[in-house]
């Protein structure tokens, strides 16, 4: 296929853009089922420069990035709206978070559950199986689908 042209992976990633010999060559975008986009010029189906967009319209630049960086741990959508009232924790850049099953984490593109090592996107589509890495990553930084209670317990129950 040469020319403009569309091609939605299994996922349900859609690339719509130029195409050469039925790659990805000249100006395209990948639209991801998470509102987010790559575009980018492309070179034999390798993007050889681009630019990411969250789905909040937020764009990625690792040069100037001052998204949740070590000095400033404010979400876009605070950074844009302001801060939520003191006693009002905004826990995700979503606004109202999503709420987690039981038993699964928020891992950032949607939830993970760790009985099966599967992550869905947030509408319980197939995203991908994890690897040991990244469960143990999710395991250990992601927001959890249920309560735990860690802090001083006396042997009174107090």
């Amino acid at each position: 296929m040469d020319g403009k042209g569309q091609y939605t992976f299994p996922t349900g990633t859609r690339y719509e853009g130029e195409m050469k010999d039925g790659v990805f060559h000249g100006e395209g975008t990948l639209y991801f089922t998470t509102g987010s986009r790559y575009s980018a010029t492309w070179i034999n189906g390798i993007a050889v420069n681009g630019k990411y967009t969250f789905e909040d319209g937020l764009d990625y630049d690792p040069a100037e990035w001052l998204y949740c960086d070590g000095y400033d741990r404010r979400f876009y959508t605070e950074i844009c709206d302001g801060l939520k009232p003191a006693g009002r924790s905004q826990l995700t850049n979503k606004e109202p978070p999503p709420t987690i099953p039981e038993g699964c984490y928020d891992c950032g593109d949607g939830f993970y559950d760790p009985r099966t090592r599967v992550v869905t996107d947030y509408n319980g589509k197939f995203l991908r199986n994890a690897d040991d890495v990244e469960d143990e990553w999710i395991r250990s930084k992601c927001r959890k689908g249920w309560d735990e209670f860690i802090g001083y317990r006396s042997q009174y129950g107090l």
